[in-house]
């Protein structure tokens, strides 16, 4: 991206000036990146019929809805904010997001997924992921002073849309968080990469949930988000109110929350109909 070094530098004090965390940061500019090495071209000399262009290019390479999406809400900070194009907000359009319901595993399926994990630290990760139900790049950059055991609370920095908050420290994560440390002895990242003074890679740790799954021989696409989604509907069908539980994810909204209502099994499955309540005859005695 070396043509568009100055147009970099700006659309990261934008960015910096918005307070947009940094794994969103790196996004974007990875995204802008790659629009301008398709054309050959400084993005700031490309014009938006190259951007529709592009993703229509995405769409035939059936990239995924979340790509496509994250591309197009970069395309419209650049040509929007860096650029100051402000008809871009109106004229990039994001797609629909399909409405599919999140997959989730069984308490049996995370006990099989996470034995089939190798590595203490992938394991520690992962446990970590599911017993606090962070997003991947919450759990990395946890560090050691992360943990709160007095008040037994994981503090989250700079969490999605660069919110702090707070999440739950269960008893048994904290004894395998202590067991973890006392093995590992980690420095300011409680899961440092091959290179201590950085954190462990989302994609280290999502290539983890591959070979766990293949491992443990589960058909279903593991993803640490994955384990979010478990952890969430496993709280809600254990009766614990609705909007705990979007305050331990972090959902602005609680719309967010509530589709676990849909695959929280056990909850459906214990509701009374109000048919139940009736007395009609429906079907007349002989």
């Amino acid at each position: 991206m070396a043509t568009m070094s100055p147009l970099r530098q700006r659309m990261i004090e934008d960015m910096t000036v918005r307070n947009l965390s940094p794994s969103t940061q790196q996004s974007y500019i990875y995204a802008i990146a790659k629009f301008s090495r398709h054309f050959g071209y400084a993005p700031d000399r490309l014009s938006f019929e190259q951007v529709r262009a592009y993703q229509l290019h995405l769409i035939g390479q059936k990239r995924s809805w979340s790509h496509i999406n994250q591309v197009a809400c970069a395309l419209r900070f650049f040509y929007g904010v860096t650029l100051g194009q402000t008809e871009a907000f109106e004229r990039i359009i994001g797609g629909q997001k399909p409405d599919k319901l999140p997959l989730v595993l069984s308490a049996e399926e995370i006990e099989r997924f996470l034995d089939a994990v190798t590595g203490v630290r992938n394991r520690v990760v992962l446990a970590t992921a599911y017993a606090a139900g962070l997003r991947a790049s919450e759990v990395v950059r946890l560090k050691v002073s992360s943990i709160d055991s007095k008040r037994m609370l994981i503090h989250i920095e700079n969490g999605k849309g660069g919110r702090d908050r707070y999440a739950m420290l269960s008893p048994r994560l904290l004894e395998i968080l202590r067991t973890y440390w006392m093995r590992a002895r980690p420095g300011l990242w409680l899961f440092p990469g091959q290179d201590p003074s950085e954190h462990v890679s989302v994609r280290c740790v999502q290539a983890a949930c591959r070979a766990a799954r293949r491992r443990a021989r589960l058909a279903k696409p593991i993803t640490v988000h994955t384990l979010r989604h478990s952890f969430a509907t496993h709280l809600l069908e254990s009766g614990i109110d609705i909007r705990i539980i979007q305050v331990l994810l972090g959902h602005a909204e609680l719309g967010s929350t509530a589709r676990y209502a849909q695959v929280a099994t056990n909850l459906l499955a214990r509701t009374t109909s109000p048919f139940d309540g009736l007395s009609v005859r429906v079907i007349p005695p002989d």
